[in-house]
């Protein structure tokens, strides 16, 4: 069979360490077993395509399984690591950072474990920020809070520098908690790192409230977002129904992927419209959306908009395009927009509206994670310290077909996530809301 490298780790040597953590390698003794580097899992779970890659003698693509390695590469007591947080807010944050030092704590006994102060700035020393001391006493509430202990910000640094502050403040682990910029900016300090022959581990934690990381089943506070968002919604379709062509708008996160819309639709099914970045639909027309959403008013006499905001982007035809800090697009408000043209709509025709508008985003981001997030959090994190102190390095810890693997960092940034207009979950969203497969 032909030989398969996609999706290798790279590692910075050879662990010669003996875990200190008490496993197994005997199946059938009731504990936990070290997982072996060559524990891969199937990329792709479709039978056919199995079998594709067997007839062409192709070994399929596959990714390693993440867990405690017998031998590692860093010995605790000796180990600094670094935690950092860049990006916008999402819940779940805090969960991660204090699993992460728990686990380097108690699982392997680093002494020593740092916080950098507002992303990666922080790791320039002209700025000014002071690393934090993390400690078990320090960190074990912090789950209870929304936002980040170590504050956050947008923007990338000099990568020479970060990996100078890195080297002279004798970092061995540095995490990084992020979305696709922040982890493409990890990379980049981990191939600055390998390039000088240091031995420096780079791990980054995906984190992106709107759930785009290309490849991984989720990315914490995903779900969290759409559980806030819930009653929100609910509470928009009670004002939509206490009027008479009562209308509500709400408006989610979502720059470039429709997830946490789409999935707040499924979630609480009083929504009649949502619209998302990946969908193609027009205002005007016989078809387009405000016909449609007139033929809801006059057969049901309220409606709920769901509408994420980089939908609708190709409506604000003349404005120029501008970039935040991190060269993310900033969108314009697709919600202010969507309320004026509704109004100018049916005001056009004479017909008698009540249209409210919501924008819960900030609400959302700086919650706490749920339940089921915490969980989430808690295994990210675990997998990460496992994978960092065995010394894999320019590498994610994601969950991909419900199973916990680690991911090359270039992997999973080389395009967004978007929803699959054709798949079973957007179908499942226009059969919630009864809106037409297509508005054009």
């Amino acid at each position: 069979m032909k030989k398969n490298d996609n999706f290798r780790i790279t590692n910075l040597g050879d662990p010669k360490i003996i875990s200190p953590i008490h496993l197994s390698k005997t199946i059938g003794d009731s504990i936990f077993n070290f997982v072996e580097d060559t524990d891969r899992i199937l990329a792709d779970v479709k039978l056919k395509n199995l079998h594709s890659s067997l007839e062409h003698d192709v070994i399929p693509d596959s990714y390693e399984r993440s867990g405690p390695r017998e031998k590692i590469f860093f010995k605790g007591e000796n180990t600094t690591a670094a935690i950092v947080t860049c990006g916008g807010l999402c819940p779940g944050i805090n969960n991660v950072i204090r699993s992460l030092v728990m686990a380097l704590h108690y699982f392997y006994g680093v002494k020593r474990i740092v916080g950098i102060p507002y992303g990666y700035e922080g790791l320039n020393p002209e700025v000014g920020h002071d690393f934090i001391e993390l400690t078990p006493d320090k960190v074990k509430d912090i789950h209870e809070f929304g936002g980040t202990i170590l504050g956050s910000s947008r923007g990338g640094q000099d990568v020479s520098v970060m990996v100078d502050t890195l080297v002279n403040n004798k970092i061995d682990i540095l995490f990084a908690i992020g979305g696709d910029g922040t982890l493409k900016g990890a990379n980049a300090i981990g191939t600055e790192i390998l390039n000088r022959g240091l031995k420096i581990a780079v791990t980054g934690i995906p984190k992106t409230i709107d759930n785009d990381i290309d490849i991984i089943d989720k990315s914490f506070g995903f779900e969290t977002s759409f559980d806030v968002a819930c009653p929100i919604v609910r509470d928009a379709h009670n004002e939509a129904d206490g009027a008479y062509n009562g209308m509500a708008i709400v408006k989610l996160m979502g720059r470039d992927s429709g997830f946490i819309a789409a999935s707040t639709a499924l979630s609480m099914p009083v929504v009649n419209f949502v619209l998302v970045p990946e969908m193609d639909f027009e205002l005007e027309g016989e078809n387009g959306f405000l016909e449609n959403l007139k033929k809801r008013l006059n057969s049901k006499k309220h409606a709920v908009i769901v509408v994420a905001e980089g939908a609708g982007q190709h409506l604000f035809k003349n404005d120029e395009a501008t970039t935040d800090a991190s060269g993310n697009i900033q969108h314009k408000d697709i919600g202010i927009l969507l309320k004026e043209k509704i109004k100018a709509y049916f005001d056009a025709i004479d017909m008698k509206t009540t249209i409210k508008y919501i924008d819960p985003s900030y609400i959302i981001r700086s919650a706490p994670a749920n339940a089921n997030d915490s969980l989430y959090c808690n295994h990210l994190a675990y997998h990460a310290v496992h994978g960092a102190m065995a010394g894999k390095t320019n590498f994610v810890v994601a969950s991909v077909n419900n199973r916990f693997v680690y991911l090359p960092i270039a992997d999973v940034t080389k395009k967004r996530k978007k929803i699959n207009m054709e798949g079973g979950f957007w179908f499942g969203a226009l059969q919630s809301t009864g809106q037409p497969f297509s508005m054009k």
